[in-house]
This record gives structure tokens, C-alpha cells and sequence, in this order.
């Protein structure tokens, strides 16, 4: 769902860059009350594997579409959505940058459409609410099904309106709405079992992880893994997903682009301007490895490879950021997990 430069216009684009850098900030200074060390290792980890799970898009069978994993709902339902919502932007950073995945112009309009919904309404409201009761595997599939079907709802939503207020001509809001709810719908259902999946497994695992896990539960010994065992196994699946399953990932379109060849028969629009030349210009020299893969080469390796070395950066930028704000340190009353 990473939307392009061409979708957005400069005035809509700020607009949303003010409201997810509104959020990022209370989120910055929500986590930085915290006194949950053991949280940082765990944002670095589960960044590298979102970023991975990412680069595999899953076929919609019977419709010529694809779709990835968003993992806003995945990474707060581990960390928090202010924690899970801060990670998720260092991964779309990364994307935008590194690999020109989602346009620069449109950077805040695919944080607050892939980030803000999963983290703060799939977790502060549809994940809190149903393990208020005590935690269940049963609990957990249902809340990752409901809670990503809901938010990728959510998101495609936001995307048809941001598109309305560009001025997009070429995507109607009336059929482009309707061509992008039921698809999301589908890719929701897909997310929301891989997501139930990665959750129970950790629930299994170690879960004093899950946020909002209790010690006064029925289960008062730990999980069948160590800590540093659960983190490790997170990060070699994350190695493996990002440096081999990334290259069965489906050829079709995703959502997003199938949604617009049904409208406007293209999945590529132009726009014209200042902004969106100084925003490619600055995406062409900061990419690296555009479209994930060594430029003016269609080698497998630079896919593997870029799997590999974007979850690296994710891990380190999440770790230097940390450091740098201060993360989990200040806090003098204990862990906050869910307040």
C-alpha cells in the first residue's frame, strides 16, 4: 500500500506529514517514560522481521493481486503502539530511502496509513480490549485477524481520500473506493493469520512479550524459550524471510497498484512540479538498491541482499535511536506495559 509521489499533492502531502509527525512525537515522549530496557533489542528485532515479511507479497488468488504484511498491528501487539508505531516508521524510513519503496512526498501519508491505524487502533483499541480478561491463543488469532482486516481497511480508506483531496482525476472516489475496500479486505484476512501466527508463537515462547501479559495469569512459569532464545529465533527468521523466501515473493500487483489499473488502467501516474522533482532527485541519490536489487541488474542475489542488509539498518537505526532518546531509561516505577 506505499503509495507514489504522483498520488499526493504537496498541500495533502505536508498535511499528513504534520499530523504523523504529531504522532511520532507523542509516541517519543510516551516510550521514553518507560522502564522496559529489555524492549530495545526487541524493536530492532521485530523491525528486521517486518521489514522482511514485507518484501513477500502473497497472491489473492482469483484476482491477478497481491499483498504483504503492513506489521503495525504484529509489532504493537509486542511493544506497545507507541513503541510498535515508532518502529514502524524506521521501516517505512528505510524502504522510502534505501530502496525507493513509497514515494518521499508521500512518506507521511504511508506512515499514517500502514502505521498509525495497526498500532493505535488495532492495538490501543481491539488488542487491548480483548486481552483485558487474561491472554489466550484463541484471544490472539481472533484479535490479529479482526484487528488487521479492520485497520487495512482503515488505511486503503485513507489512501482513496488522500487521493480525493489531491485531485487525483484519473482515480475516481467512487470506484476507486470500491475496488480498494474488498481487495484490502482479502490482503487483511491473509495479514491477520500470518500475524496470529508470528503472536502465538511468541505467546508459546516467551510471553511476557505480548504487551499486556500478565505474570498473574494461569501460567506462572516462562515460556519454552529463553528470552535471548525467542529474540535469536525472531532474527534468524527474519534473516531467512529477508535473504531466501523474499524470492518467491508474487510478481502481481499489490493492492494498491491493482486497484488503479482497474481504474485507470495504469498503475503509474505522472505529476509535474518543483516538489516532485526535488523529492526524486533526493529518493534517486539516497537508493541504493531501488526496487530492492543492485541497480541495472535483475539478479536474485540483489534481492536477497537487500533483504538482508535492510534488516540490518532497521535494526540499527531503531537501536541508535533508542540510544539516542533516551528509550525505556527514565522511567522509576516500573514497567509500563499497558496503562
Amino acid at each position: 500500500m506505499h503509495m507514489a509521489d504522483a498520488l499526493v499533492a504537496p498541500v495533502v502531502a505536508g498535511t499528513m506529514y504534520a499530523c504523523s509527525g504529531a504522532a511520532m512525537g507523542c509516541s517519543i515522549k510516551k516510550v521514553r517514560l518507560e522502564n522496559d530496557p529489555k524492549k530495545i533489542p526487541v524493536m530492532g528485532v521485530m523491525g528486521a522481521f517486518v521489514f522482511a515479511a514485507q518484501m513477500i507479497n502473497f497472491t489473492i488468488p482469483g484476482t491477478g493481486s497481491s499483498g504483504h504484511l503492513c506489521g503495525g498491528m504484529l509489532l504493537s501487539a509486542i511493544l506497545g503502539p507507541e513503541a510498535g508505531f515508532l518502529t514502524m516508521i524506521g521501516v517505512l524510513l528505510v524502504q522510502c530511502l534505501m530502496f525507493a519503496d513509497g514515494g518521499l512526498l508521500a512518506l507521511g501519508c504511508n506512515i499514517w496509513n500502514m502505521a498509525f491505524y495497526g498500532c493505535f487502533i488495532g492495538a490501543m483499541v481491539l488488542w487491548k480490549r480483548m486481552m483485558k480478561n487474561g491472554m489466550s491463543k484463541r484471544k490472539i488469532a481472533a484479535a490479529s485477524v479482526l484487528g488487521c482486516m479492520v485497520t487495512l481497511q482503515l488505511g486503503a480508506f485513507s489512501v482513496t481520500l488522500e487521493t480525493l483531496a489531491s485531485g487525483i482525476t484519473e482515480l475516481p472516489f467512487s470506484a476507486f473506493v470500491a475496488v480498494m475496500q474488498p481487495i484490502h479486505l482479502a490482503i487483511g484476512l491473509v495479514e491477520g493469520l500470518i500475524t496470529a501466527a508470528v503472536l502465538v508463537f511468541i505467546y508459546e515462547a516467551r510471553p511476557e512479550l505480548l504487551w499486556g501479559y500478565s505474570w498473574t495469569e494461569d501460567r506462572q512459569q516462562g515460556g519454552r524459550f529463553t528470552y535471548k532464545g525467542t529474540v535469536i529465533s525472531l532474527l534468524a527468521a527474519a534473516a531467512v524471510i529477508g535473504g531466501l523466501l523474499s524470492l518467491a515473493a508474487s510478481s502481481d500487483p499489490d493492492g494498491l497498484e491493482w486497484s488503479m489499473e482497474q481504474v485507470a488502467e495504469t498503475s503509474e501516474l505522472e505529476a509535474e512540479g518543483d516538489v516532485y522533482e526535488i523529492a526524486g532527485q533526493i529518493q534517486g541519490t539516497t537508493a541504493v538498491l531501488p526496487d530492492y536489487a543492485w541497480k541495472n541488474s535483475e539478479s536474485a542475489a540483489g534481492t536477497s541482499f537487500s533483504g538482508i542488509v535492510g534488516g540490518t539498518v532497521v535494526i540499527l537505526l531503531c537501536g541508535g535511536c533508542c540510544l539516542l532518546f533516551r528509550f525505556f531509561r527514565n522511567g522509576r516505577n516500573g514497567t509500563v506495559r499497558n496503562e
